[in-house]
């Protein structure tokens, strides 16, 4: 009984464990680093196009408020 339980526990130890710590330590140091250059830009731009969006929302509400001005009443009704 000894030899069936010393047979898979070595070999977790000296494959499995040393392999998830190495995986472990990795992925916590890619967590850790952040963002890069590229990643920044795709937001900040993103961040614009938001922005954008927001004030052609502003306005298109503001020309149905001016021409229809029971629009958001009948909406949620």
């Amino acid at each position: 009984m000894l030899n069936f339980l010393s047979v898979p526990t070595i070999l977790f130890l000296t494959i499995v464990a040393p392999l998830w710590i190495i995986m472990h330590y990795r992925s916590v140091n890619r967590a850790q680093s952040g963002l890069n250059e590229s990643d920044r830009q795709t937001i900040d731009d993103m961040l614009v196009t938001v922005d954008k969006l927001v004030e052609r929302i502003d306005a298109l509400e503001a020309i149905l408020d001016n021409s229809h001005p029971q629009w958001r009443n009948r909406h949620r009704e």
